[in-house]
């Protein structure tokens, strides 16, 4: 079981691997956002299965943050790229 946990954490870093290559060579913004957005989640997987692995639960107060931090980072990277800016603004009249 734990090796199958193992293979599965080195799976994760070379799937994150990938999607390393695609937010460097993307051809649009999405496809560096999206690419972004997958290592942020592999991430997370591998601190929750190293929780696993070491029996330690203090990865998985870690992984929560992380999943907090990357969901925040997707809204504003998404925000950016719909509106072009951060702030909300008032329409002048």
């Amino acid at each position: 079981m734990m090796l199958l946990l193992w293979i599965a954490v080195f799976g994760l870093l070379l799937n994150s691997l990938a999607c390393l290559w695609r937010v460097l060579a993307g051809p649009s913004l999405a496809d560096r956002i999206l690419g972004v957005n997958v290592i942020a989640t592999n991430t997370l997987l591998v601190l929750v299965l190293l929780s696993i692995l070491r029996e330690q639960s203090f990865w998985l107060d870690i992984a929560i943050v992380y999943g907090l931090l990357g969901f925040t980072l997707t809204l504003v990277a998404s925000r950016l790229v719909e509106t072009g800016r951060l702030r909300f603004r008032e329409p002048t009249p």
